[in-house]
C-alpha cells in the first residue's frame, strides 16, 4: 500500500469523541453491583439516591486517568455529598498483577482517592457500561438515569458543566 492510500485510510478513521452507542435506558447505577469487591465504602442504592452521582471508570496504569484525577478531586472537594458522589471503577487493562487487592490497595493509598473505588476484574460494569476507551465518566442525575457518557482526557470544563447543570436542576 503506498503512503497516500494508507494516510487517507488513517483519516477516513472516526475519531472518538464520544462513547459508543448505549441503550440509555439499559444503563444504570445497578451495574455497580457487578464488583469484584471494592476499597473504601460501598455506596449503597439509598446513598446514592437524590445526588448526581459520576462514575469514573479508569486503571491506575492509564495516563490519560492520571491526568483526569486531579479535576475530579476539585470537584469533589467543591460539591457537598448530598449533591455530588464519585464512584470510581477500576477496570485493569492488565488483568495479571493490576487485578491484585494488594496493588490497588497501594496505589489508592498512594493517590489518594477519597470515594469509593469498584474493583472490576472480570470487566463486567465495563461491559455493562459499554466502556470501550480509559477514561469514561458516566454522570447520572438525581433520579439516577444517565444524562451524559464523557470519554478522555482534556474534557474537564465538558464534566464541570454537566455536573453544575445536574446539580442545579434539583
Amino acid at each position: 500500500m503506498d503512503r497516500r492510500a494508507l494516510l487517507a485510510g488513517l483519516l477516513s478513521v472516526p475519531l472518538l469523541t464520544e462513547a459508543p452507542s448505549v441503550s440509555v435506558s439499559a444503563v444504570s447505577l445497578d451495574a455497580l453491583g457487578l464488583a469484584n469487591g471494592w476499597l473504601g465504602q460501598r455506596p449503597s442504592a439509598t446513598s446514592l439516591r437524590g445526588r448526581v452521582v459520576l462514575v469514573d471508570v479508569f486503571t491506575f496504569e492509564c495516563i490519560n486517568c492520571r491526568n483526569v484525577t486531579p479535576k475530579l478531586k476539585q470537584l469533589y472537594a467543591r460539591y457537598s455529598r448530598k449533591d455530588l458522589e464519585i464512584v470510581a471503577v477500576h477496570s485493569p487493562e492488565v488483568p495479571s498483577y493490576q487485578s491484585r487487592l494488594a496493588y490497588l490497595s497501594r496505589q489508592t493509598r498512594a493517590a489518594a482517592l477519597p470515594w469509593p473505588i469498584a474493583v472490576d476484574n472480570g470487566l463486567r460494569i465495563w461491559n455493562a457500561y459499554g466502556v470501550s476507551a480509559w477514561p469514561t465518566q458516566l454522570l447520572f442525575d438525581r433520579s439516577g438515569r444517565l444524562a451524559a457518557t464523557i470519554v478522555g482526557d482534556g474534557q474537564d470544563a465538558r464534566v464541570d458543566s454537566t455536573i453544575r447543570s445536574l446539580v442545579r436542576s434539583a
